[in-house]
């Protein structure tokens, strides 16, 4: 019988709450990994996914401790190592894909000295040996110009590649463990296969085995031998991926499981104040780029004549793969990026172009809620300070009936009122998220902008997230532009759809009819590409080789 690699026996895990006082947040948990083998931990944000991954590399997040039970690594027992002793398994034994790219890397350096780092901290392999790896890594996780992007900085290329330069910044040392937290979260559904791919090849050919902490089950199914569902720090049930996914016995993996699916949106047919136009947002002919302006004109220009207008009450997707100019076309709306040519229109009445020229009424109107929540969110600042903020600049609320408010955001975000004393390191990937959708809703917008936001959510909080903003758009008549590369999430929120592709609107077509009547090659190739609950789904999926080189955006 092979040894396992990985061994965790009785972990225990404690933390110290707001008060003081001291609880059990890991419970005893324990489970073995094999070489080569991928393990996945699923279940929804706080069931101790993340701090079950970090542990075994001998981490706990800030206030957190490893009170009891064992974790093995090879020959190595993790728990009884000095921290010196565990800094050098660090990268070497055993090494980590975060979920935030932006968050790991250091603005300041070039990709490749920060992906090469590892080897010159412990004396791997010499510089050169070290870059021409690097590389070849590059160009296995698909990345564009693989010889050329080390020399960029992070800020230079997109959130999609960043995170695979964090893959392969974790895989250069060639470690026995790796562990993934939720680490094809910022990428397009296209490249998604490609380095799912890569994962399992490198893998396989290393015999290193994997933890993979994801929400995404589909993803889970295509990565994972095995599969732990936890949830409250306790483990529910472990089997094969295929036995979870098609015949889970417990109750709340079957909760999981059909929450995956969300449920189809349904258009409302919302009471509108008859002193407001019928058109909430329009854009028309937008261009907005980046770098040096000259004439007028940025150096590197993205949006390309983008127009388009959206109902009040109703909802439109946008969605197309990283580096398409979602995110850019969000942001020339908010006014953070100024379009250098075009019009938006908001009920009516143009925009200036920087939102700094902006009134406050216009400001308040249109909200944006951001993808990546560890750098939206200041980390010196408590939750309750974030959330009042806005309060006090929009509707001069302070004192008590500001704190009480701030209560009764953090309750329409479904989270606790004793979290607005956090700070948003202590907490977790998708209660972050939350506070930054409770800090748009803070200004009482009539159009919200919506930026990958359930990204970073498990399937049952982001079912119940899209149910809370369905809700509240019948209560409020708000009305969302929804960018996002998960086709689920548009059909289940979305009355209709832009396709982009190079800063471009490709097509244009009700999200329910995008499945099965999408005409565009680029919205074909997107649609074939988002996973399904099959374990054989990747193995078996075949495109036209021509189409994927054709619209090949990585």
């Amino acid at each position: 019988m092979t040894m396992p690699l990985v061994s965790v026996k009785d972990l225990r895990i404690g933390a110290v709450t707001d008060a003081g006082r001291k609880v059990e947040i890991i419970k005893g948990v324990s489970f073995d990994i094999a070489p080569g083998e991928i393990v996945a931990l699923i279940g929804e944000s706080g069931s101790g996914k993340t701090t079950i991954a970090l542990s075994l590399m001998g981490h706990t997040r800030t206030g957190c401790s490893i009170e009891g039970g064992t974790i093995r690594l090879d020959t190595s027992d993790i728990t009884a190592m000095s921290e010196w002793a565990r800094a050098r398994v660090r990268g070497t034994e055993v090494s980590y894909v975060p979920q935030s790219a932006a968050a790991a890397f250091n603005p300041s350096k070039r990709i490749m000295d920060q992906v090469t780092e590892i080897s010159a901290i412990h004396d791997l392999m010499p510089r050169a040996e070290a870059e021409k790896k690097a590389v070849d890594l590059f160009r296995a996780l698909a990345l564009p110009e693989a010889e050329t992007i080390g020399q960029r900085y992070p800020h230079e290329v997109s959130g999609g590649q960043l995170q695979r330069l964090s893959a392969a910044m974790a895989l250069v040392g060639d470690p026995k463990l790796v562990i993934f937290d939720e680490p094809t979260t910022a990428l397009d559904v296209t490249t998604q296969i490609e380095v799912l791919r890569v994962f399992k090849s490198v893998m396989k050919q290393g015999g290193m085995a994997g933890v993979y902490v994801s929400h995404d089950l589909a993803v889970v199914a295509q990565i994972a031998d095995r599969i732990i569902v936890l949830k409250g720090g306790e483990i529910l049930e472990v089997g094969s991926a295929d036995q979870i996914l098609s015949a889970p016995r417990h109750a709340y993996t079957k909760q999981l499981i059909a929450a995956f699916e969300p449920v189809p949106h349904q258009p409302q047919g919302l009471p509108l104040q008859a002193a407001k136009p019928k058109v909430v947002l329009e854009v028309a002919d937008l261009c907005a780029g980046y770098g040096p302006v000259r004439g007028g004109v940025p150096h590197a220009k993205i949006l390309k004549d983008v127009s388009f207008k959206l109902e009040r009450g109703r909802n439109l997707g946008v969605i197309g793969e990283s580096g398409s100019g979602k995110s850019t076309l969000a942001r020339a709306i908010a006014g953070i990026l100024p379009a250098y040519s075009g019009s938006v229109m908001l009920d009516g009445i143009q925009l200036t172009p920087d939102l700094r020229n902006r009134s406050k009424e216009e400001l308040r109107r249109a909200q944006i809620v951001f993808q990546l929540a560890d750098t939206a969110l200041n980390p010196a600042h408590s939750i309750s300070t974030i959330l009042a903020r806005p309060l006090t600049f929009y509707d001069g609320l302070r004192g008590a009936a500001r704190e009480a408010r701030v209560i009764e955001l953090l309750d329409m975000v479904k989270l606790p009122a004793a979290l607005r004393h956090r700070l948003p390191g202590e907490l977790s990937g998708g209660q972050k998220q939350r506070v930054n959708l409770a800090r748009a809703l803070a200004a009482s917008p009539e159009l919200i902008l919506c930026d990958e936001i359930t990204s970073a959510l498990d399937t049952v909080v982001a079912a119940a997230i899209l149910e809370l903003l369905k809700e509240l758009q019948r209560e409020l008549g708000l009305s969302y532009m929804f960018i996002s590369h998960d086709l689920s999430t548009v059909e289940a929120i979305c009355d209709d759809v832009l396709v982009m592709y190079k800063g471009e609107v490709v097509e244009a077509l009700p999200a329910a009819r995008m499945s099965t009547e999408a005409e565009h090659p680029y919205s074909r190739l997107l649609v074939s590409s988002v996973p399904k609950l099959d374990t054989g789904w990747l193995a078996g999926l075949e495109q036209d080789p021509e189409l994927v080189a054709q619209f090949a955006n990585r």
